[in-house]
């Protein structure tokens, strides 16, 4: 098996691409241990010494680092062996129970009578922003809308990113402020 790897915005974070489905149909994300209790392959990664999160996409693993001085030449060959070993193993990317618990996703809120621009918005990040962020390591999934703003959350490399901010502010809020003249900001939760 040959797994590449990529950098990311977040220099904390590394893609990981084993060359093969990782989730076919859902994401899931572990920012500790007991969150990756719901994923073999994740509390694999979390036993491996300075792993501090971990992000699965369609088709890759993003993996951040601690920041207690651990480096990634250090992290990286046994994050490699981790991704490796489970493949092999045949062993489930989820526990039964994550997958059918659609693995946590937040609940959304607006108002109803704004539900053709809450569309619009959720048109957007399908189709313009979550293709070029997961080529980053990354998600972005809507959250909420109230008021003009949009609620929106960071996961995988954008959650903690240096650049998530400029992303947010220069990208996505130009974006639907473009599409949608009631946007009047982008935040994170």
């Amino acid at each position: 098996m040959f797994i590449q790897t990529e950098a990311t915005p977040n220099p904390s974070t590394l893609k990981f691409l084993p060359g093969r489905v990782v989730l076919p149909e859902s994401t899931f994300e572990a920012r500790d241990a007991q969150a990756a209790a719901h994923s073999p392959l994740a509390s694999r990664l979390f036993d491996v010494p300075g792993v501090a999160g971990v992000y699965f996409g369609h088709d890759f693993i993003s993996v951040t680092k601690a920041e207690d001085g651990s480096e990634w030449p250090q992290v990286k060959p046994a994050v490699l062996g981790a991704i490796m070993e489970h493949f092999q193993s045949g062993a489930p990317v989820l526990s039964e129970s994550a997958a059918l618990a659609g693995a946590g996703d937040a609940e959304e809120f607006y108002d109803e009578a704004d539900a053709d621009t809450v569309a619009t918005i959720k048109d957007l990040l399908e189709t313009r922003v979550r293709p070029a962020v997961a080529s980053d390591g990354g998600d972005i999934t809507f959250r909420g809308y109230k008021e003009g703003v949009v609620f929106l959350e960071m996961k995988g490399a954008c959650s903690g990113c240096p650049s998530s901010t400029a992303t947010l502010r220069h990208g996505v809020q130009n974006l639907f402020r473009h599409f949608l003249p009631d946007v009047r900001e982008v935040q994170a939760v």
